[in-house]
């Protein structure tokens, strides 16, 4: 007698997480970039946003860092300060950054506009005073500015924030543990893998150099 074959039975195919996205390291915002998205957020009013694009910027701040700033982290006696210094939540490690004009006047816009007090978050959430802006919802405000401005939100995330000025930094001074400070990580070689330092990079920077 000839064996019954038993039916195949496929497995179904799971689609795979990062089916369709950007996976790795999301690249830093261009000069031009940054201006753009300063000018659409002026013309539209959107003082929060404004300040929050500008102090993601200058900080150099993971997202949970910069949707954390109270008021006082940055504008202790009611105006923005030059200087801050936070308390990164992944290490632990206080952090000090520079906060440039145009980032105090934002800030400032925001204070005024908000009355918010020291003891308060400095970008609210929807759950009241008592809340902060999610990551979550940061990340949906990063996607609109940059669609606002014809690029593809999917290749950009808040991290682009965090490595453009370290990016810059690097490209115009070549000072590997200036932006390992800046950037607050406790090994240099984090700071060489977060830029992307390759053995080109270092050669432009010693073709500068003549003795």
């Amino acid at each position: 007698m000839l064996e019954q074959q038993k039916p195949v039975i496929e497995k179904s195919q799971k689609r795979p997480w990062n089916k369709g996205k950007f996976i790795g390291p999301k690249p830093p915002l261009q000069p031009k970039h940054v201006w753009a998205i300063r000018t659409h957020l002026q013309l539209e009013g959107r003082i929060r946003d404004l300040a929050l694009f500008n102090l993601a910027l200058d900080s150099k701040l993971r997202g949970c860092d910069v949707v954390s700033i109270r008021v006082e982290d940055v504008a202790p006696h009611g105006y923005a300060l030059d200087r801050s210094t936070v308390r990164q939540k992944k290490t632990g490690r206080p952090v000090k950054f520079e906060i440039t004009e145009n980032t105090r006047e934002a800030i400032d816009n925001l204070l005024r506009s908000t009355g918010k007090r020291p003891g308060e978050f400095l970008f609210g959430g929807r759950g009241g005073p008592d809340h902060f802006l999610t990551t979550r919802q940061y990340a949906r405000l990063l996607s609109q500015w940059i669609a606002k401005i014809g690029l593809d939100p999917l290749l950009f995330g808040t991290h682009s924030l965090r490595r453009t000025k370290a990016t810059l930094i690097y490209r115009r001074t070549g000072n590997l543990r200036a932006v390992q400070i800046l950037l607050g990580h406790s090994k240099i070689e984090s700071t060489v893998r977060y830029l992307g330092v390759e053995v080109d990079d270092a050669l432009a920077i010693a073709e500068q150099v003549e003795i």
